[in-house]
């Protein structure tokens, strides 16, 4: 019984690798520079929505240091 049980178990992993391969053979797949082009395009066309290339104004950033007040 622990032999069928060992069978069981070999061929239960079996077929879940075999469903696994099947599942990454059926994923489109495109060149590598098709793909650099596409996301070159992206970044070009986004570059001035990012606040890393734009920067934030300081009105709008949260992290700003806090101004201290001073009275006379």
């Amino acid at each position: 019984m622990s032999n069928n049980s060992a069978a069981n178990s070999s061929l239960v992993i079996a077929q879940k690798a075999v469903k696994q391969l099947r599942l990454e053979a059926s994923v489109r797949r495109i060149k590598v520079s098709q793909a650099a082009t596409e996301l070159k395009n992206f970044c070009l066309q986004n570059a001035h929505k990012d606040p890393l290339l734009m920067g934030v104004p300081s009105s709008d950033n949260p992290f700003r240091p806090p101004k201290s007040c001073v009275l006379l």
